[in-house]
């Protein structure tokens, strides 16, 4: 950002929201976890902080607008005389889902200018301003803390008990760290012992918190996912 806005020749501040995070986006992220449900950080990174302490700071600062880098669009129905979120044009980066719980207060004074591009337009008009990022790999994994292994971090804040694995019949085909840290529908970060060479990959269908157990299967029929204990 730094190096961004000295090519521009605009000025650059920088805000600490450190608390807000770790109240608005860890501390719920572990707590959900803990009870069993899968967060969305992302979600409320940018419901805590990014349109939460920083648009209520960036006002209070005299802004008119607040601008950000979401592939997503914001548009004013007539119709309904409200301000409303539609998808970003590029289909493979569109980011409108982890920014849907703006309001009326946020969506009329923020711009998404980045929404209305392609991904591939956005980086050959960043190379055309020679902005140091028009090659930089695209961001990934958790809002601000990049990519970190999830069951490491929750470690730190949930005690590991290994539980077993098994099928829909009940019987034990493998081990798992504990049921708190996985999602139905995962497929990774369990131990399967019992299978075959020609076996598809296990997929968790059910986890009961009481007993410390998951069910893997190696297919997701509808209607099979379901949380126990919970």
């Amino acid at each position: 950002a730094m190096r961004a806005a000295a090519t521009l020749g605009i000025p650059l501040l920088t805000w600490d929201f450190e608390k807000e995070y770790k109240e608005g986006v860890a501390d719920y992220m572990i707590r959900e976890y803990k009870a069993g449900r899968t967060p969305n950080p992302d979600v409320m990174c940018n419901r805590e902080v990014k349109f939460g302490a920083f648009f209520r700071r960036a006002m209070k600062e005299g802004a008119d607008f607040v601008a950000t880098g979401h592939y997503a669009q914001v548009k004013y129905d007539k119709k309904i005389g409200k301000h409303t979120m539609q998808k970003g044009v590029d289909d493979a980066k569109d980011q409108s889902y982890f920014v849907w719980t703006l309001g009326q207060d946020q969506l009329s004074k923020t711009f998404f200018p980045i929404g209305g591009f392609k991904k591939t337009a956005v980086r050959a008009l960043a190379k055309k301003f020679a902005l140091p990022v028009a090659e930089k790999k695209d961001s990934q994994g958790l809002c601000f803390m990049g990519r970190l292994n999830m069951k490491d971090f929750l470690a730190h804040f949930i005690n590991e008990k290994e539980g077993s694995v098994v099928n829909e019949n009940g019987e034990i085909i493998g081990t798992h760290r504990g049921a708190y840290f996985y999602t139905l529908g995962e497929r990774h970060g369990f131990t399967v012992t019992k299978k075959n060479t020609d076996d598809t990959p296990f997929y968790i269908v059910a986890k009961d918190l009481n007993a410390n157990t998951v069910e893997a299967a190696m297919k997701i029929i509808e209607g099979t996912a379901r949380n126990m204990g919970i």
